[in-house]
């Protein structure tokens, strides 16, 4: 898998293969508000996974999801802290996240 040295490198690079979507985390799912669509953790698919750690302020320190689902014929993006700063997912949408990190 390719490496970046920045997440905009990553987004980049990933708007460039089509996750052209930007997702966002609700509590029980994904919402992609471009596509007014809600999307279940049955129905997604974590493509690729990207870790940024920051090397002196821990408020840097990211996940960037590469997401696909066929359901929805969707590709994205999913920029989310990791740590102590991530934001409350249900037990599923969580463990469907944590699968390849």
């Amino acid at each position: 898998m390719q490496t970046f040295d920045t997440l905009t490198e990553a987004i980049d690079a990933l708007r460039k293969e089509g996750y052209t979507e930007d997702f966002n985390l609700a509590e029980t799912c994904l919402e992609c508000r471009g596509a007014n669509t809600r999307i279940e953790p049955e129905e997604l698919y974590i493509d690729k996974v990207y870790r940024f750690e920051g090397s002196t302020d821990p408020d840097d320190e990211m996940i960037l999801y590469a997401i696909s689902s066929a359901k929805h014929k969707l590709k994205g993006v999913l920029v989310n802290a990791y740590g102590a700063y991530s934001e409350p997912l249900s037990e599923e949408l969580a463990r469907k996240l944590a699968i390849r990190r």
